[in-house]
């Protein structure tokens, strides 16, 4: 049953309380999640440790991203579900990628965050040993599978795109529309629909030409080991006012904070970073690397 919140009316906004699937974050209670997925102790979860200097560097191609300069269409809900907020179009298929190592198109489903108590912790993976502030991911689908979950069963269902923050002294322009109406969603299961419009593109750093990839799940129950990570290592700013908007949101009776998933096994996967053919003094060795059949094994 949807209850109607009557100040989100006055701000023009509409804002229903939802019952959500709750787990939590503590040493302990994530060791519970099998209790929800055996996945959750697979072979190649995530997140994980990555270390430029044992990445391999081979001639990715670039991700391409489309549709992501256009306005994501109305209506966007933004939900409080317990354990990050979301950000999702009421419509489908508005922007996609492919190109890096993807096979395939995949088109977006939603934005969440992962932030920490304090500025020095909040990202799940670690990159060279630093623990960001806030990650935030970008979910998408393979097309070819219709929905989010048919795609959480198949090794090439979903690639995540995960970017950085850190707290500097000066605002993030792009994350403004996102924390003015975060006070419409403070209590968990709360959805509102965003009044202000934002791109992907705004969200994003200015240079994504570097990442690294590599295969793994999700990091919430099911925990699914669907995903092809991608991940953009240069952080970008976000003021400790706005990532304090994010620390007031609740998960049931708390404050919602620390919601990042404990490191895991790397086990025998490899970490690849790009480098553009031009960086290679023998791009066919680079090239060549790339179409082995067994790149991911």
């Amino acid at each position: 049953m949807k209850i109607i919140i009557g100040l989100a009316l006055l701000l023009g906004a509409v804002v229903t309380v939802y019952a959500s699937h709750h787990f939590r974050y503590s040493k302990g209670e994530q060791e519970s999640w099998t209790n929800f997925s055996t996945s959750c102790i697979g072979q190649h979860q995530s997140p994980i440790r990555i270390y430029s200097s044992s990445a391999l560097p081979v001639a990715i191609p670039a991700l391409e991203m489309v549709g992501f300069h256009n306005l994501i269409p109305h209506p966007i809900w933004m939900t409080n579900n317990g354990h990050s907020v979301e950000i999702k179009s009421g419509k489908k298929g508005y922007a996609k990628v492919f190109g890096a190592l993807l096979k395939g198109e995949y088109e977006v489903e939603g934005v969440h965050f992962h932030w920490g108590k304090s500025n020095d912790r909040g990202s799940e993976h670690v990159i060279n040993d630093i623990r960001f502030t806030m990650e935030m991911h970008i979910v998408t689908r393979n097309s070819q599978y219709s929905e989010l979950k048919e795609a959480m069963n198949h090794t090439d269902g979903l690639a995540v795109l995960a970017f950085f923050f850190d707290v500097r002294e000066r605002e993030n322009h792009a994350l403004r529309p996102i924390v003015r109406e975060m006070r419409l969603i403070r209590p968990e299961g709360s959805r509102a629909a965003m009044s202000h419009s934002l791109t992907l593109a705004s969200l994003l750093p200015p240079d994504t030409d570097l990442f690294y990839t590599y295969r793994g799940s999700l990091t919430t129950p099911p925990c699914s080991e669907a995903v092809t990570w991608i991940l953009f290592p240069d952080p970008m700013p976000v003021s400790y006012h706005q990532v304090q908007r994010f620390r007031e949101l609740r998960s049931e009776d708390e404050v919602l904070v620390d919601n990042y998933r404990h490191l895991q096994s790397i086990g025998r996967r490899k970490i690849f970073v790009r480098r553009a053919p031009q960086e290679f003094e023998d791009g066919i060795e680079g090239m060549s690397y790339y179409s082995n059949p067994e790149f991911w094994e």
